[in-house]
């Protein structure tokens, strides 16, 4: 099951300080994962994580082991 609640497309452009168009445009255009439900959609933390940083202008940092 989930282990974390999904996002509703308000809650992702209040994270993202994005308006709520753009959110479902990328939707619409498939460049952001979503699930409807519905009339809905709800974006997964993992999905919107992977969005995010997909569009980072350089690869996360490796923590030193």
């Amino acid at each position: 099951m989930l282990s974390r609640p999904m996002l509703t497309v308000h809650e992702v452009a209040d994270l993202l300080k994005v308006k709520e168009t753009t959110i479902r445009a990328w939707i619409h255009e498939q460049s952001l994962r979503a699930v409807k439900f519905g009339r809905d959609w709800r974006v997964a933390q993992k999905d919107l994580e992977a969005f995010v940083n997909e569009r980072a202008n350089r690869p996360p940092e490796r923590p030193e082991s």
